[in-house]
């Protein structure tokens, strides 16, 4: 059965656009990409002694199951340099599953809808430009209406300098 995945991808470190793109191309050995936000230039959060990140929504319709998805995303961030020596620091690809479609997983490997998601507007403005309508599984709102109940301050704009990945 086929379901559709959004993922969020950022990159901080090397050519960040370039590192999107990458992992975009890569992500279509696991389904057939349906949508891709624009970029999207952002603060750090959390960890905030790094450059900014460059981030964006890819929604993907898959046979796979969220932890075989989960797997080949590790696998990507894995071969596309990603190291995890700071916990929240800067990274050439991070890959997270936000949604997949109206699953609720709660395993030691995964949480999906991703437990950050409703908190990060770096998460939910790429999210809102692909799929206002879609309702996260566990609080029934739209991602437009979680975005529109997020507190102002974290700074997320579009990247001027980028095209639209295709």
């Amino acid at each position: 059965m086929n379901e559709i995945a959004y993922f969020s991808l950022g990159s901080n470190l090397g050519n960040r656009e370039q590192n999107l793109q990458e992992a975009i191309r890569r992500a279509k050995a696991s389904g057939r990409i349906v949508a891709v936000s624009s970029f999207y230039e952002t603060e750090p959060v959390e960890f905030t002694d790094q450059p900014c990140f460059l981030n964006c929504v890819i929604a993907l319709e898959t046979t796979a199951d969220s932890a075989q998805l989960m797997r080949e995303l590790l696998r990507i961030e894995n071969e596309m340099g990603r190291k995890r020596t700071v916990k929240k620091g800067p990274r050439s690809i991070d890959i997270d599953i936000l949604l997949f479609g109206d699953a609720v997983v709660n395993t030691p490997e995964l949480t999906i809808p991703h437990p950050e998601m409703t908190r990060r507007r770096f998460v939910l403005e790429p999210l809102a430009e692909i799929a206002p309508e879609l309702l996260h599984p566990v609080s029934q709102k739209a991602v437009k209406e979680l975005l529109a109940e997020l507190a102002p301050g974290q700074r997320v704009q579009k990247y001027q300098r980028g095209i639209r990945a295709e």
